[in-house]
């Protein structure tokens, strides 16, 4: 598919999905009324029914930071919808506390409130999107009234590793976007807040400037950042988790299901932030499905069938959302059958790439060892740094990539970076789950970021960027407890890095690294290769001391790769 074929499939299907849902929010919300709700320390909340006031129904409730009418779902006429403005943004009074314990006290307070209103039958369902879905997630150790059922799309169980400082490393610009979309709502209705309460436009300015001072001070996942993430659950309710691989929230929502699963709890692979692809809905029917089921008791099977189901790419993001993917599901995540196998980086050429060092990727490791080098510096979003870019796919990138696909593939980054390519396929793989990057490197600088990307190689020779795996090179500590392990080989697939506490390395000293690769799901086609390059963080993020990195490639040390296949799959019988 070419890319303005690619731009319009992808066109004509966020347009269906954005009709279609407005058609249905049209029904829903033919009536709409504004509620003050007021907080147990004083403080009131914007909130805004939608449906029949005079009518007791199912209610399904939103906390939202993103201001009038920022509502992320429709539903259907059965159904009345609350939307809760977040105290400290949009119409709301108060001071932003960046989704924490204030907020958290309100979700439970205003859900108290609502479970007796005229218009409530007692029955509510939460639901989600982003910042909507990381204020419940953060809300969940505190007992909800008269909660069901929730469906949340996107969001982090954990805030700081899971968008802000993933890696332990500075996700700067998308940080500062959300602060912006935050932001722009509330100062457009501060008017309305001034002449009711000019002492809370204060607050809220105050609030929200803190919040990004704080989030960029705290850089180690400390007390402050614990208090905004996951703390334990209270209600055991079922969650719809809704997501994509090429989500900038994408771990959450995996994390998320293996924490909820046990209550019934099921994962969507569809597409949020990153689109969903053409001649799909993005989840929209399973949403509605799972509040019909869980909120007005219809037997419609939406607790039956595979607990998770996964749209994976097939070999480019861009073709994805113009309709070229492919379904697989189960019982779990990752998949039973799922099995990881190594891949060693092998200084030996591979003949496929134009990068410092065109390395190979094999299943054995080179007898000899050898240290190669690239320059730490800053590397351009669109080619290194998959999730970020997706995120502003829908703004114009989409359609650019299209136009100029240089942008999202990696041609550009790969003259100055380190590359590790596979022989052509013999026979499609498929990759599903969480990777990881074990490694040997030092550095000319005492603290770096490590960056890695995965992509599919076209047999024309393009990269496709897949995923990328970050690093602060100042948190070499692994906590094996809460990672995942391979129980196959014991081997760690998905480390749990601990970021509570620098250790810089001293120049030029090498150390290992465990570096995690967010959930893949891609279909390595027959002719295509696998390829790792190895690069500077990407300029999306706050940037580092420029310097030279080195890594340790073959010999009984060497890096390797360890890579989740499906059943079925097998790269010792696809590598030539």
């Amino acid at each position: 598919m070419d890319g303005r074929a690619r731009t319009a499939a992808w066109l004509a299907a966020t347009v269906a999905v954005a009709v279609a849902a407005l058609l249905n929010c049209a029904s829903a919300s033919a009536e709409k009324r504004e509620i003050r709700f007021t907080a147990s320390d004083g403080v009131e909340l914007q909130t805004t029914l939608y449906g029949a006031a005079d009518e007791a129904r199912p209610t399904v409730v939103e906390f939202s930071p993103y201001g009038n009418d920022s509502t992320s779902a429709a539903v259907g006429p059965e159904f009345n919808f609350l939307l809760v403005q977040i105290r400290g943004t949009g119409d709301s009074d108060g001071s932003f506390d960046a989704l924490g314990p204030r907020t958290q006290k309100d979700v439970q307070e205003v859900l108290g409130w609502a479970c007796d209103q005229p218009w409530s039958n007692g029955t509510l369902g939460l639901n989600g999107f982003s910042a909507s879905a990381i204020t419940i997630y953060n809300s969940l150790h505190l007992k909800l009234p008269c909660v069901k059922a929730a469906v949340l799309r996107s969001g982090t169980f954990e805030l700081y590793r899971d968008l802000l400082w993933p890696g332990g490393i500075s996700n700067l610009i998308p940080g500062a976007g959300v602060l912006g979309l935050i932001g722009g709502p509330a100062l457009l209705q501060g008017i309305d807040r001034l002449l009711r309460n000019p002492q809370s436009s204060a607050d809220v300015l105050d609030g929200l400037l803190g919040a990004g001072f704080d989030g960029f001070l705290h850089s180690t996942q400390d007390a402050w950042w614990r208090q905004r993430g996951f703390r334990g659950d209270a209600n055991h309710l079922p969650i719809l988790m809704v997501n994509g691989f090429f989500d900038v929230e994408s771990r959450g929502a995996f994390q998320a299901f293996q924490r909820f699963r046990d209550d019934g709890a099921q994962l969507l692979v569809t597409g949020a932030h990153d689109g969903a692809p053409a001649g799909t809905n993005g989840g929209v029917r399973a949403t509605d499905r799972w509040f019909d089921h869980f909120l007005r008791g219809v037997h419609n099977g939406a607790q039956k069938g595979k607990t998770v189901r996964l749209l994976l790419s097939s070999g480019d993001r861009e073709d994805y959302l113009g309709g070229d993917f492919i379904r697989r599901g189960g019982a779990d995540w990752p998949l039973p059958g799922t099995h990881w196998e190594q891949l060693f980086l092998n200084p030996a050429e591979s003949g496929s790439a134009d990068s410092l060092n065109d390395g190979s990727l094999t299943l054995r490791p080179a007898a000899q060892a050898e240290r190669q080098s690239y320059p730490a510096v800053p590397t351009l979003p669109t080619n290194t740094d998959p999730p970020n870019t997706a995120i502003i796919g829908a703004a114009g990138v989409n359609q650019l990539s299209g136009a100029f696909p240089l942008l999202t593939e990696d041609t550009l980054t790969e003259p100055i970076g380190l590359s590790y390519a596979t022989e052509p396929l013999t026979e499609n793989a498929i990759a599903a789950g969480p990777a990881t990057l074990d490694l040997r490197l030092s550095s000319t600088a005492a603290e770096t970021g490590i960056w890695a990307i995965l992509s599919d190689v076209s047999p024309d020779g393009t990269a496709h960027p897949l995923i990328a795996g970050r690093l602060n090179s100042a948190y070499p500590r692994v906590n094996r407890k809460r990672s995942l392990v391979d129980p196959s080989s014991g081997a760690i697939v998905q480390p749990y890095n601990s970021f509570s506490r620098k250790q810089p390395a001293a120049p030029g000293a090498e150390r290992r690294y465990q570096v995690e690769f967010w959930p893949i799901g891609n279909r390595f086609q027959a002719g295509h290769r696998i390829r790792l390059d190895i690069v500077g963080a990407s300029a999306a993020s706050l940037p580092s001391v420029p310097g030279t990195n080195s890594v340790l490639a073959g010999g009984p040390d060497g890096a390797s790769l360890r890579l989740p296949l499906l059943r079925g799959s097998d790269l010792t019988t696809a590598l030539p």
